[in-house]
């Protein structure tokens, strides 16, 4: 039985689509899913991720590792704030999943300054009864390591909870622990999805 819902952030709850992003800004297509690779698919970017290097020690890497400048590094990792916004027919199943008496929890990879800005920004967080992000924990899907914490931090039992994340791999290692799991290929499916497992 379902008791606990864990949900990824990112093109879950939150959009976070950076080439479509540098596209809108005037990018033609290639560049822009060449930049978006070169900055928040870099090694950089995960090792931030996952709280091992600062936010100055990702551009200077990203920086050294590509043909962007420092100056032109630092403003894409200013715009990442700004790629990032609220699905709200995402956000709008939360309410009505507390009120059913689920419990929500978020596990999603996320660098700590980032994180903590938009979680200033977005009231939906108090839907939550807990949850944390990579850099807090220094660990990052789909490592099971990081599914274990949340687990053993909140008490959970992993059969009764039902995890959602749009990357394969990581709703497959949360499966390996024993969670009943979602892959989100498109997040106008949530609720539809989310329908096989609970009422809603």
């Amino acid at each position: 039985m379902i008791r606990n819902l864990v949900f990824d952030l990112g093109n879950v709850l939150l959009s976070w689509k950076p080439a479509e992003y540098l596209e809108n800004e005037g990018y033609n297509p290639e560049r822009a899913k060449e930049i978006a690779g070169w900055v928040f698919g870099s090694e950089a970017w995960k090792s931030l991720d996952n709280g091992d290097i600062s936010e100055d020690e990702a551009i200077n890497q990203v920086a050294s590792d590509t043909s962007l400048s420092r100056a032109e590094t630092a403003s894409l990792f200013k715009a990442g704030r700004r790629i990032i916004f609220p699905l709200d027919e995402n956000i709008k199943v939360l309410p009505a999943l507390k009120k059913q008496g689920f419990k929500l929890f978020y596990l999603s990879n996320f660098p700590l300054d980032f994180f903590n800005e938009i979680r200033g920004r977005y009231s939906f967080f108090e839907y939550f009864d807990g949850g944390f992000i990579s850099a807090e924990v220094r660990q990052s899907k789909p490592d099971p390591e990081i599914y274990r914490t949340l687990l053993d931090r909140y008490g959970l039992v992993a059969g009764e909870c039902l995890y959602i994340d749009d990357i394969e791999i990581n709703a497959n290692a949360a499966a390996t622990l024993g969670m009943q799991t979602i892959h989100l290929r498109d997040h106008r499916s949530l609720r539809v999805l989310l329908a096989e497992f609970v009422e809603i």
